[in-house]
């Protein structure tokens, strides 16, 4: 399969590790200068890894919130309202739920509208991303919500009903197992590091802990890429992590962890936890 190198690009990458506490170039002016750089169909890539804050906007403007719009997505609020009037995305998914929305279908018996749009985001970016990368991660991705996910429904006795994810062996078996590991071990190995992750109280150090696993599976994912975009993808989505942590303050983290319960009581999110700031129209990336 042909890969385009970007021999420039990546050489001029900075160096970035997790908890750094602030970025020597804003994200909004790298992705620019991507746009400049990257043959158009990589740009796509780089922009499907902001669909989730398209999808948070997307139900603001459909469930008529009257929050402001996180400012950083795919879309603009201007082709968002288009697409909802007439349904015409390039993501199929988004135009499907907004259908389904509008026709009060639901997509996903017993789930919520935002649990069924995360649904339809997760298949998307694990099956019709376009880029193998890409859909490896995002599953990874996945598996690991909904492993954190599992765990809480245990520790709090919550329902589980329709609160995982897309459709593997990972969601199958955290349905049906009973065992501390799920019966997980052989297929997720991570699954003892979660495991170990989770028994810490502190939230705040918990999901730096899970960042961390993230972090390292994209560096995996890129050992034998070089120059490719992957290694492009793999920075813009290792950027948007330190940004939410540069954005979390210690008050922050505490009204994180109230909002993470009451949300676990009625709904998986994505990244919900760290959009209490959402009200404010931010520089997401």
């Amino acid at each position: 399969m042909f890969k385009r190198n970007y021999y420039y690009v990546v050489a001029g990458l900075a160096d970035i590790i997790p908890d750094q506490a602030k970025l020597s170039q804003q994200l909004p002016d790298f992705i620019q200068e991507l746009k400049e750089l990257l043959h158009p169909d990589d740009i796509q890539l780089v922009n499907r890894i902001f669909l989730d804050i398209d999808n948070q906007n997307l139900l603001h403007l459909l469930q008529k919130t009257g929050d402001n719009l996180i400012v950083g997505g795919k879309y603009t609020a201007v082709e968002l309202e288009q697409g909802i009037r007439e349904p015409l995305f390039q993501e199929e998914y988004l135009n499907q739920f907004i259908q389904a929305f509008a026709a009060e279908t639901p997509i996903h018996t017993g789930m919520s509208w935002e649990d069924q749009l995360t649904s339809l985001y997760y298949h998307y970016m694990t099956r019709q991303s376009g880029n193998i990368f890409l859909s490896n991660y995002y599953e990874f991705d996945q598996n690991i919500r909904n492993i954190i996910t599992a765990l809480n429904i245990r520790k709090y006795k919550l329902k589980e009903k329709n609160r995982f994810i897309g459709d593997n062996i990972v969601s199958e078996a955290l349905t049906q197992s009973t065992l501390k590991d799920f019966g997980l071990t052989g297929e997720f190995p991570l699954i003892e590091s979660l495991l170990h992750i989770f028994e810490e109280d502190d939230l705040i150090k918990r999901e730096r802990a899970i960042d961390q696993i993230r972090w390292d599976y994209l560096d995996e994912l890129n050992t034998f890429n070089y120059f490719t975009v992957e290694v492009i993808l793999a920075q813009v989505i290792k950027l948007r992590m330190i940004l939410r942590w540069i954005r979390l303050d210690e008050p922050t983290g505490r009204e994180l962890f109230r909002k993470f319960i009451d949300n676990l009581n009625n709904s998986y999110t994505f990244d919900k936890e760290f959009d209490i700031k959402k009200k404010k129209s931010i520089a997401e990336s």
